[in-house]
């Protein structure tokens, strides 16, 4: 796997069901064949770190987790094994339930990292090709309000379709008092083209990004970007984090996702980032390889620096 390891927190797949049909979807192509960790790896995970305390947090993760009828008893375990947070990775749309989160809280889940398409409900639900998802998640997202324990993050994958909406998707979340933080995913694939068109070119995103970005320093929250050059974010270039917690899944998948082909770009000789993974196949087939405007980290002279703008 590409990036680097999020030692802190753990992650298991533990469902390959969907209620959404997400046009970016990475595993669209795989869901159907992919499994689920079966209940032996659960139980020896909460062992291990029930001993070792190796992990202060463990991510329950899926096509969407949410489908579990027993993810609260899986929480509940979870916590009593000596995770100190157990977070779990949904479209939020069955959050709008109220009784569920409250469930969901009970059993001890503090943590919910919501994948929001866009702050604009017909963009989002084009691309879901769900009715009233935007309506759904939005509603859990306000839900979680309620509850003073828990906090929120937000996943929004960038592509063709939403890349402009960003600053406005932040402003549309500005007032959630639990949301500390918002990340950003540049859209992958899963192949060596983009046969769906939802590559954004990075250049034509950047101003969009950035702008996302600085509002949400400005507002005092968590700001993060991944599978973005990190020298086209110029002061921002930090908020590039390709961390991954480590993650139990299929092993098939691993096969799928190297068709990526990370780790292109004319200056990985030179470059010094420790972020970066360059560029894909996909994207490179699409818009190039950005000779002039792709600047090696730790070599910027002043003239072709990339500030923020």
């Amino acid at each position: 796997m590409p990036g680097l390891v999020d030692h802190d927190y753990v992650s298991m797949t533990l469902e390959f069901r969907c209620n959404l049909k997400c046009e970016h979807c990475m595993i669209e192509g795989t869901m159907d064949y992919l499994q689920a960790e079966p209940p032996q790896k659960f139980d020896e995970l909460l062992a291990y770190n029930a001993e070792h305390r190796r992990w202060s947090g463990l991510i329950m993760t899926g096509s969407e987790i949410t489908l579990r009828h027993d993810l609260p008893e899986l929480a509940t375990r979870a916590r009593k094994s000596g995770f100190d947070h157990v977070r779990i990775q949904t479209h939020g749309m069955r959050l709008s339930n109220m009784e569920y989160c409250r469930e969901l809280i009970d059993a001890g889940v503090d943590e919910f990292f919501v994948s929001v398409i866009s702050g604009d409900r017909d963009t989002h639900d084009a691309v879901a090709r769900v009715a009233r998802a935007y309506d759904r998640t939005m509603a859990g997202l306000e839900n979680l309000e309620s509850f003073a324990q828990v906090s929120s993050l937000t996943n929004t994958v960038v592509t063709s379709r939403n890349y402009s909406q960003l600053p406005a998707l932040v402003e549309r979340l500005s007032h959630l008092k639990r949301l500390r933080q918002m990340e950003f995913w540049v859209y992958l694939p899963m192949a060596e083209s983009d046969s769906k068109g939802l590559i954004a070119s990075h250049l034509d995103a950047r101003p969009f990004l950035l702008e996302a970005v600085r509002a949400l320093r400005a507002a005092g929250r968590g700001a993060v970007v991944k599978h973005y050059p990190q020298c086209l974010l110029g002061d921002y270039a930090d908020a590039l984090d390709n961390a991954q917690p480590k993650l139990f899944i299929d092993p098939a998948f691993w096969k799928q996702f190297s068709r990526n082909g990370f780790g292109q770009c004319v200056h990985s000789q030179t470059c010094a980032s420790k972020q970066c993974l360059g560029l894909t196949t996909a994207y490179i087939e699409k818009f190039g390889l950005h000779e002039q405007e792709l600047v090696p980290i730790g070599h910027e002279s002043p003239e072709r620096r990339h500030d923020a703008v």
